[in-house]
């Protein structure tokens, strides 16, 4: 009997990763990926005759409900891309969304998985609005699970988080094709993971230019707007400062803002700044800020899809990984070349 091709076969033969053929092959709407890379999908899943059918089957005997647990809604502005992208998703297969904000309480967690399991639904997307990994309860076993920004050391479950790396690289690399060469990072807290990979986006970028690093422009333990200025007075107080700043979040970088024109430093003709996360605030700053797009209503689309195709038992083994969705650089007025 011919084997039939999996997604992941045609992200081999497509040259991309399997989340990328899954957000072109499930037709999800500002997936971001080029109409030449699309066409390259559509190509190798023709070559391998891959069938996937009308969208995703809604399996039987279920109610078309998917339960989406999240740590935290107030936090942070992450948690409304998180449910809209699930939300609207789901909603191509008339699929409702329920979404139970239990705060990593253990005891609502399990209301939540036993209300859930008794009105047989689909499955759960589990939910941290801070990329983690983390350990999921036994109890979650009772329905299809999906992780969404988060993930377990023993791939348990598909998992999905934003490419942080990659993002990190393509900040600093935006500032280093302007030209700039004194650089300087305002990283977020050490125990935060987004902010280890974005420095280690950071120093891969200035490896591979061959810019040296210097450590007295790496600023750790930021995250607030005050930290960020506070940081930023330091670094733009030196005697040789940086001509450029990537800054963890937007956050950081309104307070680098605000230390440039304490200091009467202008943006971008003396210092350019980009941030990360794409703020609603970072549009309306002036000038408005450069920054990379977190693609988290992707990554929600994303869960939801794979939750619906979880019910086929093909691949299961390959389902359980880890994948990673790259962010988007959001391309505005805040870098110019540098002056000396």
């Amino acid at each position: 009997m011919k084997k039939h091709a999996t997604m992941l076969d045609v992200a081999e033969l497509a040259g991309v990763s399997q989340a990328t053929v899954s957000l072109v092959l499930n037709g999800v709407q500002n997936a971001r990926v080029s109409k030449s890379t699309q066409t390259r999908i559509f190509e190798a899943a023709d070559t391998l005759e891959y069938r996937k059918g009308k969208a995703h089957a809604v399996p039987e005997g279920r109610n078309r409900v998917i339960g989406l647990i999240i740590d935290e809604v107030s936090t942070t502005p992450f948690a409304g891309p998180f449910i809209e992208g699930a939300r609207d998703e789901a909603a191509l297969q008339d699929v409702a969304v329920a979404t139970f904000c239990t705060r990593s309480d253990p005891a609502l967690e399990k209301a939540a998985i036993d209300l859930l399991v008794a009105q047989k639904t689909i499955g759960i997307i589990y939910t941290s609005l801070i990329t983690r990994q983390v350990s999921v309860p036994d109890s979650f076993s009772k329905l299809p699970l999906v992780l969404l920004n988060c993930y377990e050391g023993k791939l348990r479950y598909p998992s999905v988080v934003p490419g942080d790396i990659v993002g990190g690289y393509a900040a600093t690399e935006i500032l280093l094709k302007a030209g700039h060469r004194r650089i300087a990072h305002l990283a977020g807290e050490n125990v935060i993971e987004a902010s280890i990979d974005r420095e280690k986006g950071f120093r891969q970028a200035m490896a591979e230019w061959q810019v040296p690093v210097e450590e007295k422009f790496i600023s750790p333990g930021g995250w607030t707007l005050h930290g960020g200025r506070e940081r930023a007075l330091a670094l733009l107080s030196l005697e040789t400062r940086p001509t450029a700043i990537f800054c963890f979040n937007d956050r950081m970088a309104i307070g680098c803002y605000e230390a440039a024109r304490t200091l009467g430093i202008s943006i971008p003709e003396e210092l350019s700044v980009i941030g990360f996360d794409n703020d609603e605030l970072s549009g309306y700053l002036d000038p408005r800020l450069s920054t990379m797009q977190l693609p988290h209503e992707e990554m929600a689309r994303w869960s939801v899809a794979q939750l619906l195709d979880g019910y086929d038992a093909a691949d299961q083994d390959l389902r359980k990984q880890k994948i990673k969705i790259e962010c988007e650089i959001v391309d505005r007025d805040s870098i110019a070349p540098p002056k000396v």
